[in-house]
């Protein structure tokens, strides 16, 4: 057995805001994290959790990665967009176009996500968190495929999707061009080791599959901090 993906984490100004306003938009339940963080969790034991963890680093630039939501029909996209709006989110340009179906918003810690309209066949049957969206190259959605386990649902023109073999949130990387890196990404990944798995070898893995160790390290409190081939942050942690 390999790591699991525990959980997305936010690097947040206002953790316990952050986290009120995604469990309202999501319906996730709200509870207390393991690192005094918060969290809201998952309706099926199966995904991943959400972390909010402190940071007094202000956002700049767009993220590297943002959440994909799904509706149902175009009513319920208005919904899910009227109860972002009323629990703090905003509307925001990135370029999108006016006959695009899908909407654009912004937490209140200006991390983006889209609401996605009805009917798209690729986020079929994934949930409320269609996909989480990143930039990122091929040679990295390849990693992920071998770090997590996860089967290649699209790999096509640079650009890559995986999907836990039981269902649920794909994630995407969209291919070139990539924005340069700057400074710590605010959503990065936490793996979580089974019990059965040595840490120690586990790690070595990730670093044959193209990760880095970081100087970062938090070996003695039993996480470590890596970097993917594309330079993003993950977390390796003990049995969770």
């Amino acid at each position: 057995m390999t790591s699991r993906l525990f959980a997305i984490c936010f690097h947040a100004t206002r953790p316990t805001d952050l986290s009120r306003f995604w469990s309202g938009v999501l319906g996730w339940e709200l509870a207390e994290g393991p690192d005094d963080d918060v969290a809201i969790l998952p309706p099926d034991a199966a995904g991943f959790r959400i972390r909010f963890l402190p940071s007094r680093e202000p956002k700049s630039g767009q993220n590297r990665a943002h959440f994909d939501l799904t509706s149902a029909s175009p009513e319920d996209q208005r919904r899910t967009v009227a109860r972002a709006l009323e629990l703090g989110g905003r509307h925001i340009d990135v370029g999108q176009l006016p006959e695009e179906g899908h909407m654009v918003l912004a937490d209140p810690d200006g991390n983006e996500f889209c609401v996605i309209e009805a009917g798209n066949k690729f986020l079929a049957d994934t949930g409320s968190i269609g996909a989480l969206a990143c930039d990122g190259t091929q040679e990295v959605g390849y990693f992920w495929s071998e770090a997590l386990r996860w089967p290649l649902v699209w790999d096509q023109d640079q650009e890559t999707a995986i999907q836990s073999p039981n269902g649920g949130t794909k994630i995407t990387w969209g291919g070139p061009p990539v924005a340069p890196k700057t400074g710590t990404n605010r959503l990065f990944f936490e793996l979580a080791l089974p019990t059965d798995v040595d840490r120690e070898a586990e790690i070595d893995r990730l670093v044959s599959l193209g990760a880095t160790r970081t100087d970062a390290d938090e070996s003695g409190g039993g996480r470590a901090l890596m970097l993917d081939p594309d330079g993003n942050e993950f977390a390796v942690q003990g049995p969770r």
